[in-house]
Parts: structure tokens; C-alpha cells; sequence
């Protein structure tokens, strides 16, 4: 365990940066005062709002005046981005000048340039983002989330190892509970590809606590703490919960708001309403991570406030601390070596 997190901070990455991502971080060393940061970014802009922040005073600053657009295409952010903040922040961690990087830039250009820098780990196909849902019990883990429209047994095999290595190191769960999303719990349910990863997620010397198929509803109702699909249902579910919980509270405020009962009646209950408004917040589950690097790259919401990009900063904080590369070559390498004895086994059938 690393007893000093260093984390580069794409300072110019989201919709109010530099400002947010500085307050964020005065918020996420306040939590974890052992934490080093670097900033990546124009240092004009940095300097006095580092001046201003309770903590951060003294913090590192590597200067660049050029940024990743948010509207860039990943080839072009590719091309012509090797002095922007967002490749030079992920340049430190391929260098090990620090153990994770978190932006709130290009979601594109992220993933393409921490792959490009970072490389993935030996043995991976296939990287796969990874975030989190409020659930009736606390919260789901969900990926992949859009890296991957497409993907095969051994993609989603994959996934529920990593997956699984990301819940225990966040939440500090044993052995976190996997399902595969189908579109039926039955076995005989969903094209062959979930059948033959969950043939194999079964197996015990795989080490995964695979629970079966699960359905969508099984993501807010938490009945497993890892959910794994393909990037495309992945996606699709990232964002329609997202515009759920968005018509739900603003059906709540105009509810709420209709007439003097109504009013009164929110005054009666705002502490209950507090609790949920909590709950679906989504700044408390900011901070998606690009599994399969060599290497921890973190994604903030670029329209997230400093509380929510703190929450990032804090899930590349637990990896960090929790050793997560190590743990997950090492539990890949034996994923991969159990899946070409199953290979041999079925040729030789």
C-alpha cells in the first residue's frame, strides 16, 4: 500500500477548469492530507487560486498554456495534443512521476491517450470504463460504460475480474458479487458469448463471486455489487438513469411547489427529501476509471461541481492505496491462464 498518493490533475480539463478542479482538490486533500498533487495547466491561471485555497499553497505546477477542446475529435486531440495539460497529466504517470491521473476533459481523448501512453496491462484485449449507480443498499459498479459497443466471452470474463478488483478496493468488500446484465436469469437465456463467460465465471478457481444473469432492474436494486455488460448497454443504462433521476427530482420541485399544501407539506418532510436529493446526487458518484491500463486514469463528469470532481480524485486514491495494477495483473494473468486450460480442455473434447 502506498502510503502517499501522488496524482496529476488535468487542470484545464471541464466546463469551469481551472477553478473547479482546484477547489476540488482543496476538498480531496482536506479528506487525505497525505496526498500530493501536481497540477497540469497554465500556470497564470493556477497560481492565484492555488494562493487562495487552504491546503494547496505550495503545490506543484507543470505549465502549459494549450488544452484538449472539448468538441476535439480523438484524432485530432491525438495529432496535434502532446502540449496539452490532459497528455502531459497522463505523461507523469507513464513516467511514474506520480501513480494516477484524473481529468474532467474530452472523454475521447482521455481514453485514447491514456491507452496510447499507458498501455494495458499484459494480457488484457480490451479496456473498459467503470463507474458507479445508487442502489437500494448503497452503490453498483457498472462496466463497461462506452469503451466497447462490442465484446465477446473473454471481454466480459475480463471485466468481472477487474470490476470486481475495483469494488473491493473502493468499498473494501472481500469478495464483491458479480452478475453478467442479460435479458433473463435464466441459464438458457441471451446470445452464446454470456452463456460461455458465465460457463467459466463459475468456475472457483477463477476466484470471482459470480452470482449468475442479472436484469437491468438489478442495478438499483442491489442484489450484486459488479454489474457487467457490453459498452453499448452499458452506455445506454449510464444515461437513462441519468435522465431518470433528473425527471424524478425536477417532478419532485414542481410537486412540491404547486400550492400551499404542498408547500407546507415540504417543510414537513424536507429531511427526508434532503436524504434523497443525497442519494441520486450525482456528484457522489463521480469518477469513472479506464480499467485494463497499465496505469490509473480517472474520468470526472466535466460539468461536475468541486465536490464532485473531490469524489474523483478520491476513487484514483483508494486504487492508489489499495495496490489496484498489481492486484489486477496478477489476478488477469490468472484469468487468462484458466481460460486457454478451459480452451485446451473443450479442443481435446
Amino acid at each position: 500500500m502506498t502510503k502517499q498518493p501522488r496524482l496529476a490533475l488535468d487542470a484545464m480539463g471541464g466546463d469551469d477548469a481551472p477553478r473547479i478542479v482546484i477547489e476540488g482538490a482543496d476538498i480531496a486533500v482536506a479528506k487525505n492530507p497525505e496526498l500530493k498533487l501536481v497540477f497540469v495547466g497554465d500556470t497564470q491561471q493556477i497560481k492565484p487560486l492555488l494562493a487562495a485555497t487552504r491546503y494547496l499553497q505550495s503545490a506543484e505546477i507543470v505549465h502549459t498554456t494549450e488544452e484538449v477542446a472539448p468538441e476535439a475529435r480523438v484524432s485530432q486531440a491525438l495529432r496535434a495534443g502532446k502540449q496539452t495539460s490532459m497528455w502531459k497529466a497522463i505523461e507523469l504517470v507513464a513516467r511514474g512521476e506520480v501513480e494516477a491521473v484524473v481529468s474532467a476533459g474530452n472523454t475521447g481523448a482521455l481514453m485514447a491517450m491514456s491507452k496510447l501512453q499507458l498501455r494495458m496491462i499484459e494480457g488484457v484485449s480490451r479496456p473498459a470504463i467503470a463507474g458507479f449507480f445508487p442502489n437500494s443498499v448503497g452503490q453498483s459498479c457498472v462496466l463497461d460504460l462506452g469503451a466497447n459497443i462490442e465484446c465477446d466471452a473473454k471481454n466480459l470474463i475480463q471485466f468481472s475480474v477487474m470490476g470486481s478488483a475495483f469494488y473491493r478496493d473502493i468499498y473494501g468488500v472481500k469478495t464483491p458479487s458479480v452478475g453478467l446484465l442479460n435479458v433473463g436469469e435464466e441459464d438458457q437465456k441471451g446470445f452464446d458469448y454470456l452463456r460461455e463467460a458465465a460457463k467459466v465465471l463459475n468456475l472457483e478457481r477463477l476466484e470471482v463471486n459470480y452470482q449468475g444473469f442479472v436484469e437491468g432492474s438489478d442495478i438499483t436494486n442491489g442484489s450484486v455489487d459488479v454489474i457487467v455488460t457490453d459498452g453499448f448497454t452499458g452506455n445506454a443504462a449510464l444515461k437513462t438513469a441519468e435522465g431518470v433521476a433528473n425527471l424524478f427530482q425536477q417532478s419532485m420541485r414542481q410537486a412540491f411547489s404547486a400550492n400551499l399544501m404542498t408547500k407546507i407539506g415540504y417543510l414537513l418532510a424536507r429531511g427526508g427529501v434532503a436524504n434523497l436529493r443525497a442519494k441520486l446526487d450525482p456528484r457522489n458518484y463521480n469518477g469513472a476509471v479506464f480499467l485494463g491500463l497499465n496505469g490509473i486514469s480517472v474520468k470526472s463528469h466535466g460539468g461536475t461541481d468541486a465536490i464532485g470532481y473531490a469524489n474523483a480524485i478520491n476513487v484514483a486514491v483508494n486504487m492508489v492505496k489499495q495496490g489496484f495494477i498489481p492486484e489486477v495483473t496478477a489476478t488477469i494473468a490468472r484469468a487468462n491462464q484458466i481460460l486457454a486450460e478451459e480452451k485446451t480442455l473443450s479442443d481435446d473434447e
